[in-house]
Protein backbone atom coordinates (compact mmCIF):
# COMPACT_ATOMS: atom_id res chain seq x y z
CA UNK A 1 0.00 0.00 0.00
CA UNK A 2 1.38 3.40 -1.02
CA UNK A 3 0.90 5.60 2.02
CA UNK A 4 2.04 8.79 0.28
CA UNK A 5 4.59 9.59 2.95
CA UNK A 6 6.44 11.89 0.56
CA UNK A 7 3.73 14.53 1.02
CA UNK A 8 4.60 14.84 4.72
CA UNK A 9 7.19 17.59 5.43
CA UNK A 10 9.33 15.29 7.57
CA UNK A 11 10.13 13.08 4.58
CA UNK A 12 10.74 15.84 2.04
CA UNK A 13 14.50 15.82 2.64
CA UNK A 14 15.23 12.12 3.23
CA UNK A 15 16.74 9.93 0.55
CA UNK A 16 14.40 7.92 -1.66
CA UNK A 17 15.91 4.65 -0.42
CA UNK A 18 15.15 5.64 3.19
CA UNK A 19 11.61 6.64 2.24
CA UNK A 20 10.95 3.30 0.54
CA UNK A 21 12.36 1.47 3.58
CA UNK A 22 10.05 3.38 5.92
CA UNK A 23 7.00 2.76 3.72
CA UNK A 24 7.71 -0.97 3.88
CA UNK A 25 7.68 -0.96 7.69
CA UNK A 26 4.99 1.53 8.75
CA UNK A 27 1.43 0.69 9.67
CA UNK A 28 -1.54 2.88 8.76
CA UNK A 29 -4.49 3.27 11.13
CA UNK A 30 -7.40 5.55 12.00
CA UNK A 31 -7.78 7.03 15.50
CA UNK A 32 -11.43 8.00 16.10
CA UNK A 33 -12.27 11.37 17.65
CA UNK A 34 -11.93 11.32 21.43
CA UNK A 35 -9.75 8.20 21.50
CA UNK A 36 -6.38 7.95 23.24
CA UNK A 37 -3.14 7.40 21.33
CA UNK A 38 -1.12 6.88 24.53
CA UNK A 39 -1.12 8.01 28.15
CA UNK A 40 1.41 10.04 30.10
CA UNK A 41 3.86 7.69 31.80
CA UNK A 42 3.49 4.84 29.26
CA UNK A 43 6.71 3.44 27.82
CA UNK A 44 7.24 4.69 24.28
CA UNK A 45 7.09 1.80 21.81
CA UNK A 46 6.41 3.52 18.46
CA UNK A 47 7.03 6.58 16.33
CA UNK A 48 3.91 8.22 14.83
CA UNK A 49 3.19 10.66 12.04
CA UNK A 50 -0.14 12.40 11.51
CA UNK A 51 -1.50 12.10 7.95
CA UNK A 52 -4.77 13.94 8.59
CA UNK A 53 -6.90 15.22 11.45
CA UNK A 54 -5.79 16.85 14.69
CA UNK A 55 -4.66 15.64 18.11
CA UNK A 56 -3.89 17.33 21.43
CA UNK A 57 -1.27 16.60 24.08
CA UNK A 58 -2.00 16.99 27.80
CA UNK A 59 -0.07 16.46 31.00
CA UNK A 60 -1.29 16.26 34.57
CA UNK A 61 -1.62 19.76 36.02
CA UNK A 62 -1.29 21.13 39.53
CA UNK A 63 -5.03 20.77 40.10
CA UNK A 64 -7.48 18.19 38.82
CA UNK A 65 -7.64 19.57 35.28
CA UNK A 66 -5.42 18.17 32.55
CA UNK A 67 -2.98 20.81 31.32
CA UNK A 68 -2.95 21.40 27.56
CA UNK A 69 0.58 21.20 26.18
CA UNK A 70 -0.12 21.67 22.48
CA UNK A 71 -1.94 20.63 19.33
CA UNK A 72 -0.54 18.20 16.78
CA UNK A 73 -1.59 18.42 13.13
CA UNK A 74 -1.14 16.76 9.77
CA UNK A 75 2.50 16.21 8.87
CA UNK A 76 3.78 16.40 12.46
CA UNK A 77 5.50 13.56 14.36
CA UNK A 78 4.50 12.20 17.77
CA UNK A 79 6.52 10.34 20.41
CA UNK A 80 9.94 10.67 18.78
CA UNK A 81 11.79 12.12 21.77
CA UNK A 82 10.53 9.55 24.26
CA UNK A 83 11.40 6.79 21.79
CA UNK A 84 14.96 7.99 21.18
CA UNK A 85 15.60 8.69 24.87
CA UNK A 86 13.97 5.38 25.86
CA UNK A 87 11.77 7.01 28.49
CA UNK A 88 8.04 7.16 29.26
CA UNK A 89 5.85 9.62 27.41
CA UNK A 90 5.74 13.04 29.07
CA UNK A 91 2.16 13.70 28.02
CA UNK A 92 -1.06 11.98 27.03
CA UNK A 93 -2.24 12.37 23.43
CA UNK A 94 -5.87 12.26 22.28
CA UNK A 95 -7.60 12.64 18.91
CA UNK A 96 -9.61 15.88 18.66
CA UNK A 97 -11.32 14.54 15.55
CA UNK A 98 -11.10 11.45 13.35
CA UNK A 99 -7.41 11.27 12.45
CA UNK A 100 -5.22 9.14 10.19
CA UNK A 101 -1.78 8.17 11.46
CA UNK A 102 1.14 6.01 10.42
CA UNK A 103 3.01 4.02 13.03
CA UNK A 104 6.62 2.84 12.99
CA UNK A 105 7.28 0.32 15.82
CA UNK A 106 10.41 0.78 17.91
CA UNK A 107 12.29 -2.20 16.44
CA UNK A 108 11.76 -0.94 12.90
CA UNK A 109 12.50 2.65 14.00
CA UNK A 110 15.85 1.62 15.51
CA UNK A 111 16.79 -0.44 12.44
CA UNK A 112 15.96 2.29 9.93
CA UNK A 113 17.57 5.19 11.80
CA UNK A 114 20.77 3.14 12.20
CA UNK A 115 20.84 2.22 8.52
CA UNK A 116 19.79 5.48 6.84
CA UNK A 117 21.81 8.55 7.79
CA UNK A 118 19.41 11.01 6.09
CA UNK A 119 16.54 9.72 8.22
CA UNK A 120 18.51 10.14 11.45
CA UNK A 121 19.72 13.57 10.34
CA UNK A 122 16.20 14.90 9.77
CA UNK A 123 15.03 13.36 13.01
CA UNK A 124 17.90 15.03 14.90
CA UNK A 125 17.09 18.42 13.36
CA UNK A 126 13.48 18.09 14.38
CA UNK A 127 14.33 17.05 17.94
CA UNK A 128 16.78 19.93 18.34
CA UNK A 129 14.08 22.37 17.28
CA UNK A 130 11.75 20.86 19.88
CA UNK A 131 14.40 21.20 22.60
CA UNK A 132 15.11 24.82 21.64
CA UNK A 133 11.40 25.51 21.84
CA UNK A 134 11.54 24.21 25.42
CA UNK A 135 8.76 21.66 25.26
CA UNK A 136 8.69 18.52 23.17
CA UNK A 137 4.91 18.60 22.70
CA UNK A 138 4.44 22.34 22.26
CA UNK A 139 3.36 22.09 18.64
CA UNK A 140 0.92 24.30 16.82
CA UNK A 141 -1.66 26.47 18.53
CA UNK A 142 -5.42 25.90 18.32
CA UNK A 143 -6.63 27.06 14.92
CA UNK A 144 -10.26 25.98 14.68
CA UNK A 145 -12.60 27.75 17.11
CA UNK A 146 -16.28 27.02 17.58
CA UNK A 147 -18.16 30.15 18.67
CA UNK A 148 -21.34 28.75 20.18
CA UNK A 149 -24.04 31.22 21.14
CA UNK A 150 -26.33 30.33 24.04
CA UNK A 151 -28.82 33.06 23.06
CA UNK A 152 -30.42 33.97 19.70
CA UNK A 153 -29.91 37.66 20.54
CA UNK A 154 -26.11 37.41 20.34
CA UNK A 155 -25.03 38.56 16.88
CA UNK A 156 -22.44 35.91 16.03
CA UNK A 157 -21.67 37.30 12.58
CA UNK A 158 -20.92 40.73 14.04
CA UNK A 159 -18.74 39.26 16.81
CA UNK A 160 -16.89 37.02 14.37
CA UNK A 161 -16.20 39.95 12.06
CA UNK A 162 -14.80 42.00 14.94
CA UNK A 163 -12.43 39.17 15.79
CA UNK A 164 -11.39 38.78 12.15
CA UNK A 165 -10.68 42.51 11.84
CA UNK A 166 -8.50 42.42 14.94
CA UNK A 167 -6.70 39.30 13.69
CA UNK A 168 -6.06 40.97 10.34
CA UNK A 169 -4.44 43.94 12.10
CA UNK A 170 -2.01 41.45 13.66
CA UNK A 171 -1.22 39.86 10.31
CA UNK A 172 -3.25 36.71 11.03
CA UNK A 173 -5.49 35.37 8.26
CA UNK A 174 -8.91 34.06 9.22
CA UNK A 175 -12.27 32.93 7.87
CA UNK A 176 -15.63 32.33 9.50
CA UNK A 177 -18.50 30.11 8.43
CA UNK A 178 -21.88 29.34 9.88
CA UNK A 179 -25.06 27.47 9.05
CA UNK A 180 -24.31 27.66 5.30
CA UNK A 181 -21.47 25.17 5.88
CA UNK A 182 -23.63 22.59 7.65
CA UNK A 183 -23.76 20.20 4.67
CA UNK A 184 -20.24 20.74 3.40
CA UNK A 185 -18.06 17.64 3.20
CA UNK A 186 -15.14 17.36 5.58
CA UNK A 187 -12.43 17.91 2.91
CA UNK A 188 -13.92 21.29 2.04
CA UNK A 189 -13.64 22.41 5.67
CA UNK A 190 -10.15 20.86 5.81
CA UNK A 191 -9.17 23.17 2.95
CA UNK A 192 -10.07 26.21 5.05
CA UNK A 193 -7.82 24.95 7.82
CA UNK A 194 -4.95 24.53 5.37
CA UNK A 195 -5.39 27.99 3.80
CA UNK A 196 -6.08 30.17 6.87
CA UNK A 197 -4.36 30.68 10.20
CA UNK A 198 -7.67 30.75 12.11
CA UNK A 199 -11.02 29.16 11.22
CA UNK A 200 -14.11 30.33 13.14
CA UNK A 201 -17.16 28.05 13.11
CA UNK A 202 -20.17 29.98 14.42
CA UNK A 203 -23.32 28.20 15.57
CA UNK A 204 -26.24 28.58 17.93
CA UNK A 205 -26.56 26.02 20.67
CA UNK A 206 -30.19 25.34 19.71
CA UNK A 207 -29.19 24.38 16.17
CA UNK A 208 -28.13 20.93 17.24
CA UNK A 209 -26.83 19.47 13.96
CA UNK A 210 -24.51 22.30 12.91
CA UNK A 211 -23.59 23.14 16.52
CA UNK A 212 -22.58 19.54 17.18
CA UNK A 213 -20.56 19.41 13.99
CA UNK A 214 -18.84 22.73 14.73
CA UNK A 215 -17.91 21.59 18.23
CA UNK A 216 -16.74 18.22 16.91
CA UNK A 217 -14.28 19.93 14.52
CA UNK A 218 -13.09 22.55 17.01
CA UNK A 219 -9.68 22.74 18.63
CA UNK A 220 -11.31 24.96 21.23
CA UNK A 221 -14.91 25.91 22.04
CA UNK A 222 -15.94 29.43 23.06
CA UNK A 223 -19.39 29.41 24.66
CA UNK A 224 -20.87 32.90 24.31
CA UNK A 225 -23.44 33.94 26.88
CA UNK A 226 -25.28 37.12 27.77
CA UNK A 227 -24.05 38.55 31.06
CA UNK A 228 -27.65 39.40 32.02
CA UNK A 229 -28.85 35.80 31.66
CA UNK A 230 -28.56 32.64 33.71
CA UNK A 231 -27.47 29.29 32.28
CA UNK A 232 -29.92 26.52 31.55
CA UNK A 233 -29.15 23.20 33.21
CA UNK A 234 -27.97 21.07 31.51
CA UNK A 235 -26.20 23.49 29.20
CA UNK A 236 -24.00 21.19 27.13
CA UNK A 237 -25.14 18.35 24.82
CA UNK A 238 -25.42 14.90 26.36
CA UNK A 239 -22.85 13.54 23.90
CA UNK A 240 -20.01 16.05 24.22
CA UNK A 241 -17.43 16.64 21.51
CA UNK A 242 -13.80 15.60 22.03
CA UNK A 243 -12.87 19.24 22.79
CA UNK A 244 -15.58 19.37 25.46
CA UNK A 245 -14.50 16.03 26.97
CA UNK A 246 -10.94 17.35 27.17
CA UNK A 247 -12.05 20.58 28.90
CA UNK A 248 -11.08 22.79 25.96
CA UNK A 249 -13.99 25.12 26.64
CA UNK A 250 -13.98 28.82 27.54
CA UNK A 251 -16.85 31.09 28.54
CA UNK A 252 -17.27 34.46 26.85
CA UNK A 253 -19.59 36.79 28.76
CA UNK A 254 -21.20 39.32 26.41
CA UNK A 255 -22.01 42.62 28.12
CA UNK A 256 -24.49 45.17 26.74
CA UNK A 257 -24.46 48.78 27.87
CA UNK A 258 -26.91 49.64 30.62
CA UNK A 259 -27.93 46.02 31.29
CA UNK A 260 -27.30 44.61 34.74
CA UNK A 261 -25.85 41.15 35.07
CA UNK A 262 -28.17 38.43 36.25
CA UNK A 263 -25.68 35.75 37.10
CA UNK A 264 -22.22 35.34 38.47
CA UNK A 265 -20.00 34.13 35.61
CA UNK A 266 -18.97 31.24 37.85
CA UNK A 267 -22.47 29.79 37.26
CA UNK A 268 -21.78 29.69 33.52
CA UNK A 269 -18.28 28.32 34.09
CA UNK A 270 -19.73 25.48 36.17
CA UNK A 271 -22.51 24.78 33.66
CA UNK A 272 -20.08 24.55 30.72
CA UNK A 273 -17.22 23.09 32.76
CA UNK A 274 -15.13 25.87 31.24
CA UNK A 275 -11.42 26.37 31.82
CA UNK A 276 -11.34 30.17 31.40
CA UNK A 277 -13.72 33.11 31.35
CA UNK A 278 -13.50 36.19 29.12
CA UNK A 279 -15.54 39.38 29.17
CA UNK A 280 -16.59 41.13 25.97
CA UNK A 281 -17.97 44.56 26.78
CA UNK A 282 -19.90 46.47 24.13
CA UNK A 283 -17.80 48.95 22.17
CA UNK A 284 -14.65 47.98 24.07
CA UNK A 285 -11.80 47.69 21.59
CA UNK A 286 -9.34 46.41 24.20
CA UNK A 287 -11.60 43.39 24.86
CA UNK A 288 -11.66 42.54 21.16
CA UNK A 289 -7.87 42.77 20.91
CA UNK A 290 -7.56 40.64 24.05
CA UNK A 291 -9.81 37.95 22.56
CA UNK A 292 -8.01 38.02 19.22
CA UNK A 293 -4.56 37.76 20.80
CA UNK A 294 -5.74 34.82 22.87
CA UNK A 295 -7.23 33.16 19.78
CA UNK A 296 -4.01 33.30 17.74
CA UNK A 297 -1.50 32.56 20.52
CA UNK A 298 -0.20 36.13 20.86
CA UNK A 299 -1.59 36.81 24.32
CA UNK A 300 0.70 38.15 27.04
CA UNK A 301 0.58 36.91 30.62
CA UNK A 302 2.08 38.47 33.76
CA UNK A 303 2.98 36.64 36.96
CA UNK A 304 4.19 38.38 40.12
CA UNK A 305 5.98 36.82 43.07
CA UNK A 306 5.37 37.39 46.74
CA UNK A 307 7.83 39.27 48.90
CA UNK A 308 6.05 41.54 51.36
CA UNK A 309 6.95 45.19 50.82
CA UNK A 310 9.52 44.16 48.21
CA UNK A 311 6.55 43.39 45.96
CA UNK A 312 5.96 47.14 45.55
CA UNK A 313 8.53 46.84 42.74
CA UNK A 314 5.88 45.05 40.66
CA UNK A 315 3.95 48.31 40.38
CA UNK A 316 6.91 50.02 38.73
CA UNK A 317 7.53 47.07 36.40
CA UNK A 318 3.91 47.11 35.22
CA UNK A 319 4.16 50.84 34.52
CA UNK A 320 7.29 50.32 32.40
CA UNK A 321 5.64 47.63 30.29
CA UNK A 322 2.47 49.65 29.79
CA UNK A 323 4.50 52.69 28.72
CA UNK A 324 6.08 50.41 26.11
CA UNK A 325 2.61 49.56 24.76
CA UNK A 326 2.33 46.03 26.21
CA UNK A 327 -1.25 44.93 26.93
CA UNK A 328 -1.47 42.08 29.42
CA UNK A 329 -4.15 39.46 28.84
CA UNK A 330 -3.68 37.10 31.80
CA UNK A 331 -2.58 37.79 35.37
CA UNK A 332 -1.37 35.60 38.21
CA UNK A 333 0.54 35.93 41.43
CA UNK A 334 1.42 34.70 44.87
CA UNK A 335 1.03 36.50 48.18
CA UNK A 336 1.60 40.27 47.83
CA UNK A 337 2.27 39.78 44.12
CA UNK A 338 -1.23 38.33 43.83
CA UNK A 339 -2.74 41.50 45.32
CA UNK A 340 -0.95 43.74 42.82
CA UNK A 341 -1.80 41.43 39.91
CA UNK A 342 -5.45 41.45 41.02
CA UNK A 343 -5.50 45.25 40.91
CA UNK A 344 -4.18 45.20 37.36
CA UNK A 345 -6.71 42.52 36.37
CA UNK A 346 -9.46 44.74 37.83
CA UNK A 347 -8.62 47.29 35.15
CA UNK A 348 -7.13 49.91 37.49
CA UNK A 349 -4.90 52.34 35.63
CA UNK A 350 -1.42 52.98 36.96
CA UNK A 351 -2.37 56.03 39.01
CA UNK A 352 -5.20 54.15 40.70
CA UNK A 353 -3.04 51.07 41.28
CA UNK A 354 -0.31 53.14 42.96
CA UNK A 355 -2.83 55.14 45.00
CA UNK A 356 -4.62 52.04 46.30
CA UNK A 357 -1.40 50.24 47.20
CA UNK A 358 -0.16 53.32 49.02
CA UNK A 359 -3.41 53.73 50.99
CA UNK A 360 -3.66 50.04 51.83
CA UNK A 361 -0.09 49.32 52.91
CA UNK A 362 1.93 52.53 53.29
CA UNK A 363 -0.28 55.07 55.02
CA UNK A 364 -0.85 52.61 57.84
CA UNK A 365 0.41 49.11 58.44
CA UNK A 366 -2.39 46.49 58.28
CA UNK A 367 -0.17 44.02 60.13
CA UNK A 368 -0.28 45.93 63.40
CA UNK A 369 -3.22 44.34 65.22
CA UNK A 370 -0.92 42.27 67.45
CA UNK A 371 -2.42 39.66 69.73
CA UNK A 372 -1.17 37.08 72.20
CA UNK A 373 -0.54 34.21 69.78
CA UNK A 374 -2.79 31.19 69.56
CA UNK A 375 -2.56 30.55 65.80
CA UNK A 376 -0.84 33.80 64.75
CA UNK A 377 0.82 36.98 65.98
CA UNK A 378 -1.90 39.23 64.53
CA UNK A 379 -5.69 39.10 64.41
CA UNK A 380 -5.73 39.66 60.65
CA UNK A 381 -8.86 41.84 60.93
CA UNK A 382 -7.14 44.93 59.53
CA UNK A 383 -5.92 42.99 56.51
CA UNK A 384 -9.46 41.67 55.98
CA UNK A 385 -10.87 45.20 56.07
CA UNK A 386 -8.27 46.52 53.61
CA UNK A 387 -8.98 43.74 51.11
CA UNK A 388 -12.73 44.28 51.38
CA UNK A 389 -12.27 48.03 50.99
CA UNK A 390 -10.39 47.71 47.71
CA UNK A 391 -11.83 44.52 46.17
CA UNK A 392 -15.29 44.31 47.72
CA UNK A 393 -17.23 41.08 47.16
CA UNK A 394 -16.34 40.66 43.49
CA UNK A 395 -15.82 37.12 42.23
CA UNK A 396 -12.57 36.30 40.43
CA UNK A 397 -14.60 35.25 37.38
CA UNK A 398 -15.99 38.80 37.11
CA UNK A 399 -12.60 40.46 36.58
CA UNK A 400 -12.16 42.06 33.13
CA UNK A 401 -9.05 39.91 32.55
CA UNK A 402 -8.47 36.30 33.61
CA UNK A 403 -6.69 36.09 36.95
CA UNK A 404 -5.53 33.53 39.46
CA UNK A 405 -3.63 33.54 42.71
CA UNK A 406 -2.16 30.69 44.71
CA UNK A 407 -2.26 29.64 48.32
CA UNK A 408 -0.72 26.65 50.09
CA UNK A 409 -2.93 23.92 51.50
CA UNK A 410 -1.47 22.57 54.72
CA UNK A 411 -4.13 19.85 54.59
CA UNK A 412 -3.14 18.39 51.21
CA UNK A 413 0.45 19.61 51.05
CA UNK A 414 -0.15 21.10 47.60
CA UNK A 415 -0.58 24.45 45.90
CA UNK A 416 -4.18 25.66 45.70
CA UNK A 417 -5.03 27.63 42.55
CA UNK A 418 -7.83 30.20 42.94
CA UNK A 419 -9.56 30.89 39.58
CA UNK A 420 -13.08 31.44 40.93
CA UNK A 421 -14.55 32.46 44.26
CA UNK A 422 -14.60 35.75 46.18
CA UNK A 423 -11.44 37.62 45.22
CA UNK A 424 -10.77 39.21 48.62
CA UNK A 425 -10.98 35.82 50.35
CA UNK A 426 -8.62 34.20 47.82
CA UNK A 427 -6.12 37.03 48.28
CA UNK A 428 -6.42 36.75 52.04
CA UNK A 429 -5.45 33.07 51.81
CA UNK A 430 -2.59 33.89 49.45
CA UNK A 431 -0.96 36.34 51.93
CA UNK A 432 -1.52 34.35 55.14
CA UNK A 433 2.11 34.07 56.30
CA UNK A 434 2.15 31.11 58.69
CA UNK A 435 2.33 32.34 62.26
CA UNK A 436 1.90 35.99 61.30
CA UNK A 437 -1.65 35.96 59.90
CA UNK A 438 -4.39 33.45 60.77
CA UNK A 439 -4.89 30.81 58.05
CA UNK A 440 -8.05 30.62 55.95
CA UNK A 441 -10.19 27.54 56.47
CA UNK A 442 -12.07 26.43 53.34
CA UNK A 443 -13.99 23.26 54.07
CA UNK A 444 -11.34 20.79 55.18
CA UNK A 445 -8.54 22.88 53.68
CA UNK A 446 -6.29 25.01 55.88
CA UNK A 447 -4.80 27.61 53.52
CA UNK A 448 -1.71 29.76 54.11
CA UNK A 449 0.57 32.01 52.08
CA UNK A 450 1.06 30.87 48.48
CA UNK A 451 4.79 31.48 48.82
CA UNK A 452 5.15 28.48 51.12
CA UNK A 453 4.87 26.04 48.21
CA UNK A 454 5.05 28.28 45.14
CA UNK A 455 6.16 31.90 45.30
CA UNK A 456 6.46 32.33 41.54
CA UNK A 457 3.56 30.47 39.82
CA UNK A 458 4.84 30.82 36.26
CA UNK A 459 4.00 27.22 35.36
CA UNK A 460 0.39 27.80 36.37
CA UNK A 461 0.29 30.86 34.11
CA UNK A 462 1.74 28.89 31.19
CA UNK A 463 -1.02 26.31 31.61
CA UNK A 464 -3.57 29.14 31.34
CA UNK A 465 -2.74 30.46 27.86
CA UNK A 466 -0.52 29.86 24.82
CA UNK A 467 1.29 33.19 24.46
CA UNK A 468 4.22 35.05 26.01
CA UNK A 469 4.74 34.99 29.77
CA UNK A 470 6.38 37.87 31.65
CA UNK A 471 7.53 37.31 35.21
CA UNK A 472 8.62 39.78 37.87
CA UNK A 473 10.31 38.11 40.82
CA UNK A 474 11.39 39.89 44.01
CA UNK A 475 12.25 36.73 45.95
CA UNK A 476 15.32 37.26 48.08
CA UNK A 477 17.39 34.21 48.91
CA UNK A 478 19.19 35.96 51.75
CA UNK A 479 16.02 37.36 53.29
CA UNK A 480 17.26 36.98 56.84
CA UNK A 481 19.29 39.76 58.45
CA UNK A 482 21.57 38.13 61.07
CA UNK A 483 21.73 41.39 63.03
CA UNK A 484 18.03 41.03 63.84
CA UNK A 485 18.80 37.91 65.84
CA UNK A 486 21.80 39.11 67.84
CA UNK A 487 21.03 40.39 71.30
CA UNK A 488 17.28 39.98 70.72
CA UNK A 489 15.31 42.51 72.79
CA UNK A 490 12.17 41.65 74.71
CA UNK A 491 8.81 42.44 73.17
CA UNK A 492 8.54 45.59 75.25
CA UNK A 493 12.10 46.50 74.26
CA UNK A 494 11.25 46.13 70.58
CA UNK A 495 8.09 48.26 70.97
CA UNK A 496 10.02 50.93 72.84
CA UNK A 497 12.56 51.08 70.03
CA UNK A 498 10.32 50.67 66.94
CA UNK A 499 6.71 51.22 67.99
CA UNK A 500 3.70 48.96 67.43
CA UNK A 501 3.46 49.60 63.67
CA UNK A 502 6.80 47.99 62.76
CA UNK A 503 6.64 44.17 62.48
CA UNK A 504 9.34 42.44 64.53
CA UNK A 505 11.93 40.16 62.85
CA UNK A 506 9.76 37.12 63.54
CA UNK A 507 7.80 38.04 60.40
CA UNK A 508 10.87 37.48 58.22
CA UNK A 509 11.85 34.45 60.27
CA UNK A 510 8.46 32.78 59.80
CA UNK A 511 8.39 33.37 56.04
CA UNK A 512 11.98 32.27 55.58
CA UNK A 513 11.34 29.11 57.59
CA UNK A 514 8.18 28.40 55.57
CA UNK A 515 9.83 28.83 52.16
CA UNK A 516 13.43 27.71 52.68
CA UNK A 517 12.76 24.24 51.28
CA UNK A 518 11.44 25.59 47.98
CA UNK A 519 14.22 28.04 47.09
CA UNK A 520 16.22 25.59 44.97
CA UNK A 521 13.13 24.65 42.96
CA UNK A 522 12.25 28.33 42.71
CA UNK A 523 15.53 29.07 40.89
CA UNK A 524 14.65 26.41 38.31
CA UNK A 525 11.09 27.70 37.98
CA UNK A 526 12.31 31.15 36.94
CA UNK A 527 13.60 29.67 33.67
CA UNK A 528 10.05 29.03 32.52
CA UNK A 529 9.41 32.76 32.08
CA UNK A 530 9.82 34.06 28.53
CA UNK A 531 10.76 37.47 29.91
CA UNK A 532 12.05 37.82 33.47
CA UNK A 533 12.42 41.03 35.49
CA UNK A 534 14.54 40.84 38.65
CA UNK A 535 14.37 44.21 40.44
CA UNK A 536 17.49 45.22 42.35
CA UNK A 537 16.25 45.90 45.86
CA UNK A 538 18.02 46.45 49.15
CA UNK A 539 14.80 46.18 51.01
CA UNK A 540 13.46 43.93 53.75
CA UNK A 541 9.97 42.46 53.27
CA UNK A 542 8.79 44.34 56.40
CA UNK A 543 9.73 47.85 55.25
CA UNK A 544 6.24 48.98 54.23
CA UNK A 545 7.09 52.70 54.15
CA UNK A 546 9.68 52.42 51.34
CA UNK A 547 7.04 52.34 48.61
CA UNK A 548 8.45 54.92 46.19
CA UNK A 549 11.95 53.42 46.34
CA UNK A 550 10.70 49.94 45.52
CA UNK A 551 8.40 51.15 42.72
CA UNK A 552 11.29 53.03 41.12
CA UNK A 553 13.55 49.96 41.34
CA UNK A 554 10.94 47.83 39.56
CA UNK A 555 10.43 50.49 36.89
CA UNK A 556 14.16 50.84 36.19
CA UNK A 557 14.72 47.08 36.08
CA UNK A 558 11.90 46.54 33.58
CA UNK A 559 13.06 49.45 31.41
CA UNK A 560 16.63 48.16 31.45
CA UNK A 561 15.49 44.67 30.49
CA UNK A 562 13.51 46.03 27.54
CA UNK A 563 16.46 48.12 26.38
CA UNK A 564 18.81 45.13 26.56
CA UNK A 565 16.65 42.82 24.47
CA UNK A 566 14.57 44.97 22.07
CA UNK A 567 14.67 42.43 19.23
CA UNK A 568 13.51 39.60 21.46
CA UNK A 569 10.68 41.77 22.74
CA UNK A 570 9.64 42.71 19.23
CA UNK A 571 9.49 39.04 18.23
CA UNK A 572 7.50 38.07 21.29
CA UNK A 573 5.05 40.94 21.32
CA UNK A 574 4.69 41.25 17.58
Amino acid sequence: MNLGLSILPFFNRVEKAALRAVEAEVEWFCLPAGQTLFEEGEIADSFYLVRSGALAAFRRGADARPELVGHIRAGEPIGEMALVEDRPHSASVYALRDSELVKLPKAAFDKLTNKHASLMRELSKMMLSRIRAGESYRRSEPRVFALISTSPTIDLEYRSQQLRDALEEMGVSSISCGEECADWPGPRLDKFEAEYDIVILQARLGNSNWARRAMARADRIWMMARADARPSIPLMPEDPSPAAKLKLIDMVMVHNEGVRKAANPSEWIAAADAARCFHWRQQNASDVRHMARTMCGKSVGLVLSGGGSRAYAHVGAIRAFKEAGVEFDFYGGASMGGIIAAGAAMGWDMDELEDRMRRAFVDSNPLSDWVMPVVSLTKGKRVDRRLKEHFGEIDISELPRPFFCVSSSLSSGATRIHRTGVLSRALRASIAIPGLLPPIVDGDDVLVDGAVFNNFPIQELKAYHRGVNVGCDVTRNNAINPDDFRDVPSFTGWVARHGLSDPPPIASLLMRAATAGTLEQHALTRRAADILVLPELELDMREWKRFDEAVEAGYKSAKRMMQEMPNALARRFG
